[in-house]
């Protein structure tokens, strides 16, 4: 079973820790639910400590990662989740669904083992603030691939609500966007090593646009066009939490 982080997550706890400020609405999110699987979960960054959690990840360099308090780990695909049906109040899908083979299958099987909500954390580069770093990178720009995944999910799941996930300026958790208001993050091979944005996309082109960014960091222009980012406290750069409510909770005292 081969996934992209079999080759770029060998140092990925190192940069990609959990915010705790975005995992406190991530949980929110997930309700009432006491038992959660976390499809995609890579090294386990966001699962809830309160809860009964699964973890479910393709990659075995990811799972190897996984602190020995995280919750236990099953090698899979979200596409083929090896789960009884309607076996966990609420599946859980954070910055992974891009990374499906097969989108349509794999939230047919997050809504086929959840019985109360599918909850799908993504960026949609269409929401929020535009991403200064495309400018640099427009290879980077998944814009109409998250489009179409969207619209995807909207299809399966016709009950759906949307939440703006704003990242903090001082964000932990190295994601693609963590460091909007911190260009110079964006030199470093290690910080990049562990996004697969970067992973995945040509390494002349990624070096090109990388030399471009130096020199406007060197000669002021970055600051110039996009300077007033590093005073905010948090932006909205298009990440959103999407929950699927499939069934009404059931009653506490049940």
């Amino acid at each position: 079973m081969s996934s992209v982080y079999d080759s770029i997550g060998t140092t990925y706890a190192a940069t990609r820790r959990p915010d705790p400020r975005v995992a406190a609405v991530i949980f929110a999110a997930l309700g009432d639910a006491r038992s959660v699987v976390n499809v995609g979960a890579g090294a386990g960054g966001y699962e809830p400590a309160d809860r009964t959690v699964l973890a479910v990840e393709p990659s075995a360099t990811m799972i190897a990662q996984r602190p020995p308090s995280a919750a236990p780990a099953i090698q899979a695909s979200a596409e083929e989740l090896p789960l009884d049906d309607n076996s966990f109040d609420a599946a859980l899908a954070v910055n992974t669904v891009h990374h499906w083979t097969d989108l349509s299958a794999g939230l047919r099987e997050a809504r086929r083992v959840a019985r109360q909500r599918v909850v799908i954390v993504l960026r949609n580069p269409r929401e929020g603030t535009r991403f200064w770093l495309v400018d640099y990178l427009p290879e980077l720009d998944s814009s109409e691939k998250m489009t179409a995944i969207v619209a995807a999910i909207e299809r399966e799941f016709p009950r759906l609500t949307y939440e703006p996930l704003a990242l903090p300026g001082d964000c932990v958790d190295g994601v693609f966007t963590a460091f909007w208001n911190r260009p110079e993050m964006y030199l470093d091979d290690a910080v990049r090593r562990n996004m697969s944005n970067f992973a995945l996309a040509d390494e002349n082109r990624v070096n090109a646009g990388l030399a471009r960014l130096r020199d406007d960091l060197d000669s002021g222009e970055w600051d110039r066009r996009y300077g007033h980012l590093r005073s905010l406290a948090e932006l909205d750069i298009g990440y959103r939490i999407l929950v699927a409510e499939l069934a009404p909770a059931r009653a506490r005292w049940a």
